[in-house]
């Protein structure tokens, strides 16, 4: 089983799962944990291979699959006996969030996507293009580092760069490349996605400087009801760091507007 932390206020609080990106951990969250176990339930959890949990043990030729990934926070969520929670991911957590909807939406009672990645444009396939063709002989490192700084060039998104570098080093080479093996999956599962949106409230939080994905999630923002988008000024790809306080601020007022109106409809 996955390694997990939780901050638990009652059985009748909501709870709040938080799903962080390839190479990070759930240390990402540092800066929303304070205020979030204020108002819910906490769960915190490492992704497979990532800070505290463990590898898989799997042959060296066996990916990963998007689906092993998510049925891994399901567990979880059994383990503890969580029937539904809000969940709220960055980065690739946003593609493991929308899949768990997409065969178990009953799980989700909203989701924050922050950083969503929901399309690829032609700089990110090319970069997972060159990652997949040099990935078994260059140090993953070097191509983790590159693509933080491509995600994340500005001078500002420093700390975020240096934070998911350092937690992506805790990887070993092998890690990196069963996950690097999940790219080829990904733009077939976005197509998906759009092709069978789920009926689930959704806030997608961008910063206004995330030039790879934020083009896309306005694209699908205009054509949903039920998702709305807010863009961070000054921030880039990991909003949740570059503009933590308003990240928490919005990301807490949506998830007790979504409860409010639960109660009302439900009453």
């Amino acid at each position: 089983m996955l390694h997990f932390k939780t901050y638990e206020l009652s059985p009748s609080h909501d709870w709040a799962v938080f799903i962080h990106g390839a190479g990070g951990s759930s240390s990402i969250w540092y800066r929303q944990i304070k205020e979030f176990k204020k108002h819910f339930n906490v769960l915190l959890l490492d992704l497979r291979g990532h800070g505290k949990s463990k590898s898989k043990k799997t042959s060296a030729k066996q990916a990963y699959s998007f689906d092993e990934v998510s049925f891994d926070i399901l567990e979880v969520m059994n383990h503890l006996r969580i029937k539904s929670a809000h969940f709220i991911g960055i980065s690739l957590g946003t593609i493991l969030i929308r899949n768990i909807a997409k065969f178990e939406p009953n799980r989700i009672k909203s989701m924050i996507l922050g950083g969503a990645v929901i399309r690829l444009n032609t700089r990110v396939k090319t970069l997972m293009f060159l990652g997949n063709l040099t990935k078994k002989f260059i140090p993953y490192m070097w191509l983790y580092r590159l693509f933080a700084w491509c995600l994340m060039p500005k001078k500002r998104h420093g700390q975020s760069r240096l934070l998911f570098v350092e937690q992506a080093k805790k990887l070993c080479q092998k890690e990196f490349i069963k996950w690097f093996k999940l790219t080829k999956d990904v733009s077939p599962l976005l197509i998906h996605f759009e092709e069978t949106p789920v009926n689930i409230p959704t806030l997608y939080i961008m910063g206004n400087e995330d030039y790879m994905f934020l083009l896309p999630v306005q694209e699908v923002v205009k054509e949903s009801n039920n998702a709305k988008l807010t863009i961070l000024e000054n921030s880039g790809h990991v909003c949740n760091v570059d503009q933590a306080q308003r990240f928490n601020e919005i990301s807490i007022e949506y998830l007790k507007g979504q409860m409010n109106y639960s109660r009302i409809v439900e009453g």
